[in-house]
């Protein structure tokens, strides 16, 4: 099949290479010139395991362009932008709207547009509606499949999906795309538009509700003498919550993936006068536990300023090099507000912004030098290799802050320790 793939930020080009790998002529199209540009050159413009591996394996079936009209000859135009938000977790659903309708012209007669961006219920509604106005007595089709990647594991996502949801209005739109995914997999779960789009919100809204418990819980935990962790395997021993269940104790959630899905329910609430005290209370609840850090330090420290910290980690996650959303840059920002010196190591960091009053470090080691706490910010495997009895001698203080626990095990008699949900001491 020909596919078109509009959009070509982290979904789009996982989705780009993917589709050629699966043997699918895939024409990739971004507006911006620095992406193409990026990609032609067969390199992601954001980093991935495997994908600039696999944009290369695949070249040979990958076209990229910033001109609309190379999606004319499309079975399918795939939309994948990664919907922009801004620092409220508002999104930016006009921009993406707007670059699909420019498409909508040249589109071939019996195309199918098929939409994974993050975008709220009703957004494949209105553009069915501008299909009448632009296109009236064509074919075309929206259907939607929600998102569902995650950085650092986006290629074996896509391509060992546990399910893919699609929502279609037709057969024929649900043969088309059952083609289109025949290469990758037969579990599709089949349903209506509307309800595919509010699959996504309710997935995203259901982690961030039992995030913010967890860590609600684990708060209450340090203060009454409880194990988070203890607690967390009582809940999941339950029968009717069980062992898979998003429950554990640690970071807050950072990015605005499942904040965005937040606000989208949130909009929709109060679009229909409804009340929803649950979901309204999940953004409060998670930027108080963005504190953790801070709070904690400030009450092993004391005062903050002039001491130095060492951050291990700056990215959004393991396995990327993005910094945008990143609750580890929070906490640098937040420490440098409070006066304090911060020496931070990541591997995939090679500057900071400018406005980040931060000092670069090439080895975790040097990280701790006459450091007065430490905080491991981004869970990269390398530490796992780290000798954390070895490195903390040069410490001012063995102070280790881990919310996630990712170095429990390398923790020695001697090193100060704290986690999310551990009782203070």
């Amino acid at each position: 099949m020909i596919v078109a793939v509009q959009g070509l930020w982290h979904l789009g080009s996982v989705t780009l290479a993917c589709l050629a790998q699966a043997g699918h002529r895939a024409i990739g199209i971004d507006g911006d010139p620095a992406t193409v540009a990026t990609l032609r050159a067969g390199k992601a413009p954001i980093a991935e395991p495997g994908l600039d591996a696999l944009l290369a394996a695949n070249a040979a079936r990958i076209e990229v362009t910033a001109d609309v009209s190379a999606a004319a000859p499309a079975d399918v135009l795939w939309v994948t932008y990664d919907t922009p938000v801004d620092a409220d977790d508002r999104a930016d659903v006009d921009f993406v709207v707007a670059r699909i309708e420019e498409t909508l012209p040249v589109l071939r007669d019996d195309a199918i547009v098929l939409v994974s961006s993050q975008l709220p219920v009703g957004t494949a509604a209105r553009l069915e509606a501008t299909l009448r106005r632009v296109r009236p007595g064509s074919r075309i089709e929206v259907a939607v499949s929600p998102e569902n990647l995650r950085l650092g594991k986006a290629l074996e996502v896509f391509q060992q999906p546990d399910r893919v949801v699609v929502g279609v209005r037709s057969e024929r739109a649900k043969a088309r795309i059952a083609e289109l995914l025949a290469p990758i997999t037969s579990k599709i779960e089949w349903m209506s538009v509307e309800s595919a789009e509010m699959t996504k919100h309710a997935i995203n809204a259901f982690l961030a509700v039992s995030v913010t418990f967890a860590n609600e819980l684990a708060a209450l935990c340090e203060r009454v003498g409880a194990d988070a962790k203890e607690v967390e395997r009582g809940l999941k021993t339950e029968q009717r919550i069980g062992p898979r269940a998003y429950l554990s104790p640690g970071g807050a959630f950072a990015g605005g993936t499942l904040a965005r899905d937040v606000a989208f329910l949130g909009a929709l609430a109060t679009q229909h006068g409804l009340a929803q005290p649950l979901l309204a209370g999940v953004r409060p609840s998670n930027e108080a536990h963005k504190g953790w850090a801070l709070r904690r330090l400030q009450e092993r420290l004391g005062t903050l300023a002039g001491a130095t910290i060492g951050v291990w980690g700056l990215t959004y996650k393991p396995g990327t090099d993005t910094l945008r959303r990143s609750a580890a840059v929070e906490l640098c920002r937040a420490l440098v507000a409070a006066k304090a010196r911060v020496l931070a190591w990541d591997p995939a960091v090679a500057a900071v912004p400018a406005d980040l009053a931060i000092e670069l470090v090439s080895d975790p080691g040097a990280a701790l030098a006459n450091a007065s706490a430490v905080v491991v910010a981004t869970e990269w495997p390398q530490l796992r290799e780290v000798d954390l009895a070895a490195l903390v001698p040069a410490m001012a203080r063995p102070l280790v802050l881990d919310a996630n626990r990712f170095l429990a095990k390398q923790v020695t008699p001697g090193i100060e320790y704290f986690a999310v949900g551990v009782p203070a001491r």
